[in-house]
């Protein structure tokens, strides 16, 4: 038996179909802060060994970086939002598991911008930064 989601956030993970079939989860969230991990699987890599497939981290990154989005809304079941820009620098292969760890930067009226790093976890415990971006979101706590 699982647990009923209790915020936005877990509903948001919990509801989206392909989060749920990449094996997202959220391994923490606080004021302005989320770390999202997701699990290595064969059906996520590149043909051409176990390298996991750069949009899978970039749907990380704007995953993480949402997460940590409705962190700092007043109400994030209300409030209107949507990725404005988002880049992401791949430093090296992503060949184990992902941890991506995003932090609020700068949270404006209707502007808001996340840093975040990607780790990949070479050997058991040992991780190591893969790729770095950052995302901006247009928000209108208003809802309407």
């Amino acid at each position: 038996m699982t647990n009923a989601p209790e915020t936005a956030s877990e509903r948001v993970v919990a509801e989206t179909g392909l989060l749920s079939w990449l094996g997202v989860f959220i391994e923490s969230e606080s004021e302005g802060r989320a770390v999202l991990g997701l699990p290595h699987r064969a059906e996520l890599t590149n043909p051409n060994g176990d390298t996991l497939h750069g949009g899978v981290l970039a749907t990380l990154l704007d995953n993480a970086a949402g997460t940590a989005l409705r962190t700092v809304l007043e109400d994030p079941e209300t409030a209107l939002y949507a990725t404005t820009e988002m880049n992401l620098s791949y430093l090296r292969p992503a060949t184990g598991d992902l941890r991506a760890e995003a932090r609020v930067r700068r949270h404006g009226r209707s502007l808001v911008v996340i840093e975040c790093d990607i780790d990949s976890e070479r050997d058991p415990g040992e991780w190591t930064t893969v790729a770095v971006g950052r995302a901006s979101y247009y928000v209108d706590e208003s809802g309407t």
